[in-house]
């Protein structure tokens, strides 16, 4: 059953059953069609209401909002998956010379990617691969559900790694095997090589908290993995080919992922000047650096450095990005967009204040994926952090602004949170003693401000605004 999500003049076909979960309808009745436009009281930010207690909390939540609702998979894949054939820039490749098509499907997205492929062109099954709190958008039985770990790896992991192996194992020549793949892949599907789980679990832990990137976490996981790096799909014996939804800054396909589908441009000497950089050496498992030390002498081979597949990016932040840019262009706002936003949460916050204008009716969007060393035991992630950075840094200059950062897959940090917003009547005095305890989280629940979406069933990264007033 499909329905039209319908917001700021833009149409995006979504399942009726994900409508209602961001709605917040918990009953409802069965149709054989349903068709409804949304008003803003019933859009993804499951909250919007409650937190538009100004006419620019309102403005700015209907901007960021869109850029949620922009990184849906559905557009996209409409454009390419047709019921004969798929369309992918100027390449057509055929489904009917293919005797079954298969879908193998890992990612914050998966369900929905999949749900999307499956009404548009015949599969005959599939695996489809989510995180384990995630409530499915998909139950038909010729799919596989896997509910995984995430952000660390579990058993799970290792059992859907072993699943999708086995089952690629199976296909013949005559076959085609259309991966979908979106962010939280690297967690969800894991096979450990040469360290146990828990050496892998606590290493995944360490790397999550130095304030590394996502470059340079993939660069470890893949030089420990049977799976990632291409290695996947190295004895693949039929035709296949990935469609990729990008979840890192730059876009890079032997980093998305880590490259499940593709390749690895890294090298286990990068790996081992991570772990170096970050001052891990000495507290990741003996086996883990044994394995990297083991990789740089040549004793074990390096990931594979050529696809054996085709991959294509068909959805990125930017546009993301792009879409709340327009929104704001047409909400009168003079607009200036950052793209590629990275590093520490507090030189992010530096970087995006050097940009803000002095002037009022003025927006300035962002996106990107910015980094937090974790010091403390509070609760919190890095799109509270940030606000709460720029919050601190804005508001000496006595305008009247509003701060929103959001991560788009629903979830910021440790906390059931997407992000937060913030305007220029929270209280700054407290906010050093929050960010000093990594505990952003409960600095938004006293004064206000946290964003809640629940999973949106995708993930290209954050995105936020500054509003000056209007």
């Amino acid at each position: 059953m499909q329905t039209i999500y319908k917001k700021i003049g833009t149409s995006v076909s979504i399942p009726f059953k994900f409508w209602c979960q961001v709605a917040g309808l918990e009953k409802i009745q069965k149709f054989s069609t349903f068709s409804l436009f949304v008003h803003e009281q019933q859009m993804i930010i499951k909250n919007f209401k409650q937190l538009a207690t100004t006419g620019n909390k309102k403005l700015a939540l209907s901007i960021i909002e869109r850029g949620i609702s922009g990184a849906l998979p559905n557009a996209p894949l409409k454009k390419i998956v047709k019921q004969n054939f798929l369309q992918i820039g100027r390449k057509k490749i055929s489904l009917e010379r293919y005797r079954k098509i298969y879908i193998i499907a890992i990612g914050k997205s998966a369900d929905l990617m999949t749900s999307t492929v499956d009404s548009l062109t015949r599969i005959h099954r599939g695996m489809v691969v989510i995180p384990a709190k995630t409530c499915p958008l998909i139950r038909k039985k010729k799919f596989v559900l896997i509910r995984s770990g995430h952000p660390v790896p579990t058993v799970k992991s290792i059992l859907a790694a072993k699943k999708i192996v086995t089952f690629l194992k199976l296909l013949e020549r005559t076959d085609l095997v259309i991966f979908l793949i979106s962010g939280g892949t690297s967690s969800l599907v894991s096979l450990p090589d040469g360290i146990s789980l828990q050496d892998k679990q606590l290493m995944t832990r360490l790397l999550l908290r130095s304030g590394a990137n996502i470059h340079e976490i993939n660069c470890v996981r893949k030089h420990l993995s049977q799976v990632k790096g291409g290695r996947l799909v190295e004895s693949l014996r039929c035709d296949a080919v990935s469609l990729v939804m990008s979840d890192v800054v730059g876009d890079d396909l032997s980093v998305i992922a880590s490259g499940i589908t593709y390749c690895d441009k890294s090298t286990f000497c990068d790996a081992k000047k991570i772990l170096i950089k970050y001052n891990l050496k000495n507290l990741v498992p003996k086996s883990v650096w044994a394995r990297i030390i083991l990789g740089t002498k040549g004793i074990i081979p390096e990931t594979p450095k050529k696809p054996r597949i085709q991959n294509y990016i068909i959805q990125s932040n930017q546009n993301c990005v792009d879409l709340m840019k327009t929104r704001a262009q047409k909400l009168g706002f003079a607009t200036k967009a950052i793209y590629s936003m990275e590093g520490n949460v507090g030189d992010a916050a530096s970087e995006i204040s050097k940009h803000v204008l002095g002037s009022q009716n003025f927006c300035l969007v962002f996106g990107g994926e910015t980094t937090v060393t974790v010091k403390g035991k509070g609760k919190g992630g890095r799109n509270q952090e940030l606000v709460l950075n720029l919050l601190k840094k804005l508001k000496v200059h006595d305008k009247e602004m509003t701060i929103v950062s959001v991560g788009t897959d629903g979830i910021d940090g440790n906390t059931c949170a997407a992000g937060a917003i913030a305007d220029s009547s929270m209280p700054l005095e407290p906010i050093n003693k929050y960010l000093n305890e990594n505990n952003s989280y409960h600095y938004f629940k006293k004064y206000g401000g946290l964003i809640f979406t629940g999973s949106t069933h995708t993930n290209l990264m954050d995105i936020g605004l500054v509003l000056l007033q209007k």
